[in-house]
């Protein structure tokens, strides 16, 4: 598994998976097409997570909160230009986004990583983030998409930061990872019989 190389050790770990009735081929595509946001949680999610910067700076914050909650779509891609780099891929099987930042804050100050500098310890104060997608046929018939996610703290302070965080977050966290899946499963399964 590819993650494995950006990522073998980590603090925290989640993973989410779905089975699709479409090839794995086709799947692994639709990850690339799809508009995760297919029930609103993910867009509403992102523009709440602007909200702790509000006392600080209230017009940025205002500025922020409704561009997220106006957000047309929220892609791989999206991603890709918001502070994750594609790490690798095993094109029709598997990809790696990774990120660096400070995620427990309100601006996060998401940076992406090459892969070289992300596998490189993490500055201190910071964690580093990696999440893959991968596909493989299910023992019953089509794909089972699966998704992983795994973070690693630079010093016991940030792993104590993030573990807080991560405690507020984490069943939002898997909102997230659920609705993009079942956003790749519903277009995969839907446009399978065009193939």
């Amino acid at each position: 598994m590819l993650l494995d190389d950006f990522l073998p050790e980590f603090d925290v770990r989640t993973h989410h998976a779905i089975h699709v009735a479409a090839p794995p081929a086709h799947v692994y595509a639709c990850v690339w097409r799809t508009n995760f946001d297919h029930w609103g949680i993910t867009r509403a999610l992102y523009a709440l997570r602007t909200l702790p910067t509000f006392f600080s700076s209230p017009m940025e914050t205002r500025r922020r909160f409704l561009k997220e909650l106006q957000r047309q779509h929220f892609t791989l891609q999206d991603l890709l230009d918001n502070g994750f780099a594609l790490l690798d891929e095993h094109s029709g099987n598997e990809l790696v986004l990774g990120t660096i930042g400070r995620f427990w804050r309100g601006r996060s100050q998401l940076s992406a990583a090459n892969p070289q500098r992300f596998v490189e310890p993490p500055a201190a104060g910071t964690a580093k983030a990696a999440w893959n997608f991968s596909v493989c046929r299910h023992p019953q018939g089509g794909t089972e998409l699966r998704t992983e996610t795994r973070v690693l703290c630079a010093d016991s302070v940030t792993r104590w930061r993030f573990l807080a965080y991560w405690t507020l977050i984490r069943p939002f966290s898997s909102l997230i990872r659920h609705e993009i899946l079942a956003a790749v499963c519903k277009k995969a399964e839907a446009t399978s019989n065009q193939l």
